[in-house]
């Protein structure tokens, strides 16, 4: 049997209860997300500090490149719960290996089936130690999401009173020992008070759950510190471990775990405008949209959801795509926004991301760079562009990813969750897009 998927190079054991080898920091980690903004707001924490990281999705058969950091998007947001815990689990049959730390990305907000998720990478990482312990820190704290009594909080209040709840929610509270129960994991509460106590008894406390095996530490977290605690108490353990958070614990582990740099990413020159596509029905998103119309240099084309989603408006689309092209030869900054009124149907928000790949793809090759909101959209328009993964290099701002396509097109990419960033958000993506074209580089 090989080597549990969580033994860091470098780091001493604090307990018996693992072993640690002796040698230089050479920690390689796999990130599981259940879409493409999760997985690479995740994985860019250890880009920023000179890993080379990259995220792959879909068909991709190996790691790109072997990257010491890789994110999978399983795109398992939308998926029923079996079924979301089915792709997990080819994913990890797939990419975990002995060699790696695991970090299962779950959404900050609970959307999806993380509980699901979260017992099919228990499976997993069972399967090289004979038991296994996970660390839960939902916590993103630079983007207002906290962790307080073991249960979510959005901007200090309940997650149950959020936008985002009331528009997309798989349980019927945010009590995250509860949540897991529904999928059989057994959680038990960190609170702050032993966050607070420090690093070695958070530590201490950490390897005494683990000697129970199979259970998971649901840990409380209201600031970036907190969650420095719990990342350098997690990884000296001394015990097999996984990880279980969004990118705010994902940033505190890029921080406190070892890893050898790599060369800059480049940037081949690009004469083409950036292409922005709005998927996401969040508010934020929206205002952002309306701000970015009003920037000189961006041309705005709405795109109609009966379009969309009606096989026999193949000419409606190909103009949509005309249009876009045309601005971006131009030079222009196009903004592709999907119109929605009144109540949004969720169900048929795939079918209305294909139609938009459909009538977008012939502007792959005319842009000079790509920015998305909403994972499902993103994902959507990248591979049908012919793209296969995504090279990570900067964070613009939190939850907002910068980095370099892989595959058919090579130009600058940007992608964010929905929910995150404010009514500027949009603008400052496009002003970071022109600087890049402008200078040739990335960042």
């Amino acid at each position: 049997m090989g080597k549990a998927p969580n033994q860091i190079d470098g780091l001493p054991p604090v307990s018996s209860g693992g072993s640690f080898r002796e040698g230089p920091a050479t920690a390689r980690w796999l990130i599981v997300a259940d879409d493409l903004t999760g997985a690479a707001d995740c994985a860019i924490g250890f880009a920023r500090r000179g890993l080379a990281a990259a995220v792959g999705w879909g068909g991709t058969e190996e790691r790109i490149g072997e990257f010491p950091v890789f994110s999978y998007d399983t795109n398992s947001r939308g998926l029923p719960a079996a079924e979301a815990a089915a792709v997990h689990r080819a994913a990890l049959a797939r990419f975990l290996d002995g060699d790696s730390i695991l970090f299962k990305k779950i959404d900050s907000t609970l959307r999806g089936q993380p509980a699901a998720e979260i017992a099919a990478a228990m499976e997993a990482v069972r399967g090289f130690g004979g038991s296994a312990f996970g660390i839960f820190a939902p916590a993103f704290p630079a983007t207002g999401r906290t962790t307080e009594d073991g249960r979510v909080r959005v901007g200090g209040k309940p997650l149950e009173e959020a936008e985002v709840w009331r528009r997309d929610h798989s349980y019927p509270n945010a009590d995250l020992v509860e949540i897991l129960a529904t999928a059989g994991v057994t959680g038990e509460r960190v609170p702050l008070s032993m966050v607070w106590n420090g690093v070695d008894m958070l530590r201490a406390a950490f390897a005494d759950l683990a000697a129970r095996g199979d259970v998971v530490a649901v840990c409380d977290a209201t600031t970036r510190e907190d969650l420095d605690r719990i990342a350098e108490a997690g990884l000296r353990t001394g015990a097999p471990v996984f990880f279980i958070g969004s990118a705010g614990l994902a940033q505190a582990l890029a921080a406190a775990a070892p890893g050898e740099r790599s060369d800059p990413v480049t940037l081949a020159a690009a004469e083409g405008g950036a292409l922005v596509v709005v998927g996401s029905l969040a508010g934020a998103s929206r205002a952002a949209a309306r701000s970015l119309a009003e920037l000189p240099g961006v041309r705005y084309v709405p795109a109609d959801p009966a379009v969309l989603l009606d096989a026999g408006a193949a000419g409606d689309r190909s103009a949509l795509g005309r249009a876009v092209m045309d601005g971006l030869d131009a030079g222009e900054d196009v903004l592709v926004e999907i119109l929605m009124g009144g109540e949004p149907d969720l169900r048929i928000g795939p079918g209305l991301v294909s139609g938009l790949a459909d009538a977008l793809h012939p502007a792959a090759s005319h842009m000079g760079a790509f920015a998305a909101t909403g994972g499902e959209t993103a994902a959507a328009l990248l591979s049908r562009f012919g793209v296969s993964g995504i090279r990570l290099a900067d964070e613009i701002e939190p939850g907002v990813s910068l980095g370099l396509t892989l595959g058919d097109v090579a130009v600058p990419v940007v992608t964010k969750a929905g929910a995150f960033g404010d009514q500027g958000s949009l603008v400052r993506i496009v002003r970071r897009l022109r600087s890049i074209r402008q200078k040739g580089e990335l960042p």
